[in-house]
């Protein structure tokens, strides 16, 4: 990467203390959640699959929300017992563990880091596959003396915290040995404080639906590091986790939800440009963002791809250091096989 690996810096940020304090909720939510309650993971009927993801609308994304869009989910699974399909979007990665964590979920569609942080802060799930890998992020900056992650040397910086942004920014601030202050911002309120000056840059998403790096760059800011560029073995993973308490009560479960993921990412490659039409369709953005994010090869075919696990185990470890997860595990161990969880 031409990068020098330094120690780690003494960064101010809401990283991980935003991390640590999600960790501390999620354990407590453990440790005090019945699975009694009507509607839990372990409910004996399916009947309404409850899939949480990332974005605002309550919509799927990507190539399952592409199969969604042409009534494909409820037949694949029609076997399972599953007559409906209800979407929950959260802002954020460490929002959505709360839904997992409390049973009000069935399916997480979300980010790799606070995936893993769920993970290791002792809550039961099983990675049921990648959808996604090699996902590009980005810092942006209004002010034109400002070229490179150096010049953001003690200045403030916004970052959804929690997130694989995050991560990416963390990492790549360590690589280059800088101290800056991160404040927690959503991208969808980093425009305003960045006019303002209120933040010195904005560390983005570049990934559909949330192409918010893209969609800075068309509104004049200018780039000042991102993944592709920079730091490529940083880039994020986008995982799909169940619980295995939902695993157990559904031993078919895990299996046919690899295949309909791997069926969907095959069927959007196969059809990229109405693939691209429907996720234009879907977006808030202007076209060109969506196509300027869209990238075919890093959609998933097969629940593990080899460099997914590369990225993932680079991820991990770095949530180790920073102390982010609470207890280390065994990263195959948590991939689910079939036979390996509710199949045996």
């Amino acid at each position: 990467m031409g990068h020098e690996q330094k120690d780690s810096p003494e960064v101010k940020t809401t990283f991980g203390a935003a991390l640590v304090a999600a960790s501390a909720a999620l354990a407590l939510v453990v440790s005090g959640c019945s699975s009694d309650e009507a509607g839990s993971a372990s409910r004996a009927e399916i009947k309404t699959l409850r899939i949480g993801t990332i974005g605002s609308g309550n919509t799927l994304s990507g190539p399952l929300g592409f199969a969604q869009s042409q009534n494909k989910l409820v037949p694949a699974l029609a076997d399972l017992g599953v007559e409906n399909v209800e979407i929950f979007s959260f802002p954020n990665g460490p929002d959505l563990n709360q839904a997992l964590v409390a049973g009000e979920l069935d399916v997480a569609n979300y980010g790799d880091t606070p995936a893993l942080v769920a993970k290791g802060s002792g809550l039961d799930t099983r990675l049921l596959a990648v959808t996604a890998f090699d996902n590009n992020a980005g810092v942006v900056a209004k002010d034109p003396a400002i070229t490179s992650l150096r010049d953001l040397s003690g200045k403030k910086i916004g970052v959804p915290s929690g997130s694989y942004i995050d991560r990416y920014l963390q990492g790549a601030l360590q690589e280059e040995g800088i101290t800056a202050e991160l404040i927690h911002l959503y991208p969808a309120d980093q425009e305003a404080p960045l006019n303002s000056g209120e933040i010195d840059a904005a560390a983005l998403p570049d990934v559909n639906p949330s192409a918010s790096l893209h969609a800075f760059l068309a509104k004049g800011f200018h780039q000042v590091d991102s993944v592709y560029d920079n730091h490529r073995d940083l880039a994020g993973t986008s995982a799909s986790v169940s619980s295995e308490e939902f695993l157990d009560t559904n031993p078919e479960f895990g299996a046919a939800w690899q295949q309909l993921l791997s069926s969907s990412a095959t069927y959007a490659k196969q059809h990229w440009d109405d693939y691209l039409a429907y996720e234009i369709g879907q977006s808030n953005f202007p076209p060109d963002v969506v196509r300027g994010a869209a990238n075919p090869d890093s959609i998933a075919e097969e629940p593990f791809p080899a460099k997914a696990v590369e990225l993932l185990t680079g991820t991990k470890q770095f949530l180790v250091d920073k102390g982010n997860i609470r207890e280390d595990f065994d990263l195959n161990e948590w991939f689910y096989e079939p036979g390996s969880a509710g199949e045996e």
